[in-house]
Order: C-alpha cells, then sequence, then structure tokens
C-alpha cells in the first residue's frame, strides 16, 4: 500500500486535529508537517516531499491561495475552508477537492477518494519499462529511451522532464512516484522533485548532487538514504 506523506497548513489549532483525526482512520497517509501559516508552511514543503496538501486560506499574512501560486511544484492540493466564495479560484488552480468547514468525515473521505484518482488519471505518460529500456508518449511520439541515456528525471506538477546525454529532453504526463516504483536500483530519488541515475554523478554532498555539471538539491527526507547508498557503492 502507497504511504502518502501529508502536510497540513491552518492557523486554527482545532482544524489541524481534525484533520489529523481523519487520516489516521484511513491507512496509508503520514503527516509529516504542519504549519500555522504560510510562512512555516512554506518551509515545510521545501524539508519535506510532500503528496497532498490540506491549506487553508483565510490565515496571517499570506493567504493559502497566494502560498499555493507561489509555489513553482506544488503537490496536490485539498482545500479546506470557512468561505466557500473562494471555491471557484481554488478549482482555477487545479486543487483536488474544496472543503467547507466543519467537514464531515465522509466528506472527507471522499476527498482522498478524489486524491487517490486523479493521481492515477496521471500515471499514463510511461507505456512499458523493459530491462534496459523504457517507452514514453512525448510530442505525440513515442520513444525508446534506454536507461543509460537517462541522467536525471525531473517532476513538473503533472509531468516529467527526463534529462538525457548530449542534453536531450523528453517531457511527458505521468508522475515521478510512479515511475519511481518501475526504475531499476542505479535510479535513486533525491527530492520529491528529482530521480537521478547513479551512474551520471559525478559529485555529491549532504546538500547537492552534481551532473553533468547541473546541481541538484537533496532533500532533508531523502538524504540519509542518498548518503548511505552512495557509501555502499563505494
Amino acid at each position: 500500500m502507497s504511504n502518502y506523506k501529508v502536510l497540513i497548513i491552518d492557523d486554527e489549532p482545532i482544524a489541524r486535529r481534525i484533520v489529523k483525526n481523519f487520516l489516521s482512520q484511513i491507512d496509508g497517509y503520514e503527516v509529516v508537517g504542519e504549519a500555522s501559516d504560510a510562512k512555516a508552511g512554506f518551509a515545510e514543503v521545501m524539508q519535506n516531499d510532500i503528496d497532498l496538501l490540506f491549506l487553508d486560506i483565510e490565515m496571517p499574512e499570506i493567504s493559502g491561495l497566494n502560498f499555493l501560486r507561489s509555489l513553482a511544484q506544488p503537490p496536490k492540493v485539498i482545500i479546506i475552508s470557512a468561505y466557500r466564495e473562494y471555491a471557484v479560484e481554488g478549482f482555477d488552480l487545479n486543487v483536488v477537492d474544496y472543503l467547507l468547514k466543519p467537514v464531515a468525515i465522509d466528506r472527507f473521505k471522499s476527498a482522498i477518494e478524489k486524491f487517490e484518482s486523479s493521481l492515477q488519471n496521471h500515471n499514463k505518460g510511461i507505456e512499458q519499462i523493459k530491462n534496459d529500456y523504457l517507452f514514453i508518449r512525448s510530442d505525440r511520439k513515442h520513444y525508446k529511451i534506454n536507461y543509460q541515456q537517462i541522467t536525471y528525471i525531473e517532476s513538473q506538477s503533472d509531468y516529467l522532464i527526463i534529462h538525457g546525454t548530449e542534453q536531450q529532453t523528453w517531457k511527458t504526463k505521468d508522475t515521478i512516484k510512479h515511475i519511481e516504483e518501475k526504475l531499476p536500483s542505479k535510479f535513486i530519488r533525491i527530492h520529491r522533485s528529482y530521480i537521478v541515475n547513479m551512474d551520471h554523478v559525478t559529485a555529491l554532498n549532504r546538500e547537492l548532487v552534481e551532473i553533468e555539471k547541473e546541481m541538484l538539491p537533496v532533500s532533508k527526507s531523502f538524504r540519509e538514504e542518498v548518503i548511505k547508498l552512495f557509501e555502499k557503492g563505494n
């Protein structure tokens, strides 16, 4: 079963407790962080690999919607708000669902089902994965890409950018979690937005991985595993 990592951003402690209580009744969800305002929430997003964000709208200083607009690569978002007038604006930002407080458990579970369905619907770009190559759909074409051609994979919202040798790139609609589960062991996750091919890594430390002069960030949640894998490889 998948273990989805959840962040809750809401300035009301009781609202955060209700979300955590509801999630405790559903298998496969782990609350890895919570915040009472957008500034603290931004730090949590940067430090953790978030699959699902529960977000309030009316908060001090920065609203939830403005916070969401500020994220270059936001996770999936379910808004929980006492104000229905922001719903259209929220769906314009591609949120999974919009829940009105107080939230009933059945309505909450329905939003979770929408979240899981949205992931399944986006897992369409990677068509086939074999021992030494994968097939993808990109730009109305089908491409066969050998693993050795791939230097790293980057997630951009609902799309993947596959970076190859000689500055080749392919863009396909899929999720990083989907492809991560199918790639061979030499591909390792270093961040919620990056998977790297160990064969192409030229240097690393606790913060960064270098691939062909590109510097990619290592997030806190993957740091120890990344260091252990490379030490084992040496």
